[in-house]
């Protein structure tokens, strides 16, 4: 079990790689075609069929592009295609999501006090939800909601608030912020992929055939288009939000998420005016500022939970058998003499209000629950506790690593 456990945490951390690799890909190509859309201006000597064109200059040489509204009347030799970054930022958050969260479900995704699931249930709750929403979405964009765009963004608006709210009561904290974020992201990629593409596909095929291209599809590629612009700020925030418990350990992380995606309007939509030469409203910057200091003042508000420190510790029955491991006392007593005074319900160490990433290891459950991440933090790497600030033996990370390789025994005696 051990060696799966090392295997997995660098998997993890190479899709993670090449997750930010390709999504940085894609954003830059997207915020690039959007700005150099708005830039385009027109020219008294533009070809036959085009509606604008910019010059630009960058590292060292002039660029001159033009674009054309439909299509331009012969079809050029070579046509680059911008794809491949929007389905490889999928398909790498996709399986970054099955490796960490679906394949770590017991400690990751599945919060045992809101909701008792199965981990095959708590998957198909989370892939199901990312399918319905692009289908959801899909829809009320091929109605006649589709011809109104404000509207249109406005019901989406509503929709991402009732996801926020829902995956909160289903999900960890880190996993419902994530899984918001990956059902936004399934939506522009779909956008690209069952929606762009083939009407570019569509236009490519009548000039190859002689036939003139139907403006129809440029123009439902460019609703689409704009939506993905708009959302793309607040994913990278949601795809961030993990890593900082004041974001998805909170009571009100789901509205904090909402407030998010007002945000990344606002911020867009001073990018985009600037762009389309039509002043730069800086009022943009004083509400989004507004809307920060509101989200720091939901994040610092005290969670609304009595803890009843005398009850007895229910162990969910899918980790029993780590508390009942004989190595279990030991790290207990380790663990809590190390770790708990910061990652505990309420922190005792100076300067620390909240425990670290959410992590609470202040119980027979939650230990067990987090056992690989214990292993992996603390036996395996320094990692844990940070600078050894609490003076964590050699001995006693010995112990861990025994106590988790012995785990893969217990499993094997249950089979």
């Amino acid at each position: 079990m051990y060696d799966l456990a090392v295997f997995t945490d660098w998997a993890a951390f190479a899709v993670r790689w090449l997750h930010v690799i390709t999504a940085m890909a894609w954003i830059g190509a997207s915020f690039y075609f959007i700005a150099l859309d708005l830039m385009l201006r027109e020219t008294p000597d533009m070809p036959e069929g085009a509606t604008g064109e910019e010059w630009e200059v960058h590292g060292g040489g002039f660029y001159n592009t033009v674009k054309y509204n439909v299509a331009p009347a012969r079809l050029p030799e070579h046509l680059t295609w911008h794809k491949w970054q929007s389905y490889w930022t999928w398909l790498s958050g996709a399986a970054l999501l099955a490796i960490v969260y679906w394949g770590g479900a017991e400690m990751f995704l599945i919060d045992y006090d809101k909701l008792e699931l199965s981990a095959f249930q708590a998957i198909l709750i989370s892939a199901g939800s990312l399918t319905i929403g692009w289908i959801l979405y899909d829809f009320l964009c091929k109605s006649p909601l589709g011809n109104h765009p404000t509207a249109l963004m406005g019901l989406l608006f509503v929709i991402l608030i009732a996801m926020a709210w829902g995956y909160d009561q289903v999900f960890t904290g880190r996993a419902a912020l994530l899984h918001l974020g990956a059902f936004t992201a399934t939506i522009m990629t779909a956008n690209v992929f069952l929606i762009i593409m083939p009407n570019q596909r569509i236009v490519v095929k009548d000039l190859q055939e002689g036939r003139a291209p139907d403006a129809k599809y440029g123009k439902i590629a460019k609703l689409r288009s704009t939506h993905n612009n708009y959302l793309t700020l607040p994913v990278i925030f949601l795809m961030l939000s993990n890593h900082y418990p004041l974001a998805f350990a909170t009571e009100y992380a789901w509205i904090i998420a909402s407030l998010v995606f007002l945000l990344g309007v606002l911020i867009r939509h001073y990018f985009n005016s600037m762009h389309a030469g039509k002043g730069r409203p800086h009022w943009t910057w004083g509400v989004s500022a507004v809307i920060f200091v509101i989200i720091m003042w939901l994040s610092s508000i005290p969670m609304n939970q009595d803890y009843d420190f005398e009850a007895e510790v229910v162990v969910p029955e899918p980790v029993q058998y780590v508390v009942d491991n004989p190595h279990f006392e030991e790290v207990r007593n380790i663990v809590m003499g190390r770790c708990s005074m910061c990652h505990g319900v309420e922190p005792v160490w100076d300067g620390i209000r909240w425990a670290p990433r959410g992590l609470r290891l202040d119980d027979d459950a939650q230990i067990a629950l987090n056992a690989r991440m214990i292993y992996l933090h603390a036996g395996r790497s320094r990692a844990m506790p940070p600078g050894n600030v609490t003076g964590m033996t050699a001995e006693e990370r010995a112990e861990i690593v025994e106590w988790y390789q012995s785990l893969d025994r217990d499993v094997a005696a249950l089979d």
